[in-house]
């Protein structure tokens, strides 16, 4: 049986396999261990990065049903996709760590000091261009990205490392099929980050400056 059948009959025993198309892709596109699907009625095309061809059948059938069930907006949980939650919340100890910035590092290093005690490994370290997205964490490849608006402004470059630290040490929290990244006890640690409410107003005071452009945090 394909993966995708297994992933679907597993998940949905109600429902009959043979009113759907289910397709699988590995393509070189995406960054390692990202994948999403693509879908018109009852046609599914899921596209994993190639990565995800070393990796187990049981861990590749989790992830085929963490997205199953966003199309069918559905709430589950299976075996499957508790393996393969736990696989994404340990798989930056296998990542090699190529990419590093002088100034991320020092201010990843400052954070991880003062309010981790220093007890974080230092995960791959890039700045990226857009204006959008202040900083993001990136669990594939182990990578705390942040945004060059913030080069001029160590303070506020210290806050969204904070924030992008906090996603690397507790990763998410996942019940029956969803994974939720800014729970109530994320947002808490958030505030324990000196002069956080501050740090909120300049960032609204820098949307303000770049045309309220709305900014994401991952």
């Amino acid at each position: 049986m394909k993966l995708t059948e297994e992933a679907f009959t597993t998940l949905f025993s109600e429902k009959d396999l043979e009113n759907y198309q289910l397709k699988i892709k590995y393509t070189d596109k995406f960054k390692p261990y990202n994948a999403n699907v693509r879908y018109t009625k009852n046609s599914f095309q899921f596209n994993l990065s190639k990565k995800w061809r070393t990796v187990s059948k049981e861990i590749q059938i989790g992830l085929i049903q963490g997205l199953m069930l966003k199309i069918f907006k559905e709430n589950k949980k299976t075996i499957n996709i508790d393996l393969y939650n736990n696989f994404m919340k340990h798989l930056h100890i296998s990542i090699p760590k190529i990419s590093n910035d002088a100034v991320l590092e020092e201010s990843f290093n400052k954070i991880n000091e003062k309010y981790f005690y220093g007890l974080i490994e230092k995960p791959n370290l890039t700045w990226h261009n857009s204006i959008r997205r202040l900083g993001s964490y990136e669990y594939g490849t182990d990578t705390i990205s942040i945004s060059q608006v913030l080069d001029n402004d160590k303070e506020l470059l210290d806050y969204v490392m904070y924030h992008e630290v906090l996603h690397k040490k507790h990763k998410f929290h996942d019940r029956n099929g969803r994974t939720f990244h800014h729970t109530k006890e994320f947002k808490q640690m958030e505030r324990k980050f000196e002069n956080s409410e501050e740090m909120e107003d300049r960032i609204k005071g820098l949307m303000r400056q770049k045309r309220r452009i709305k900014f994401r945090w991952f």
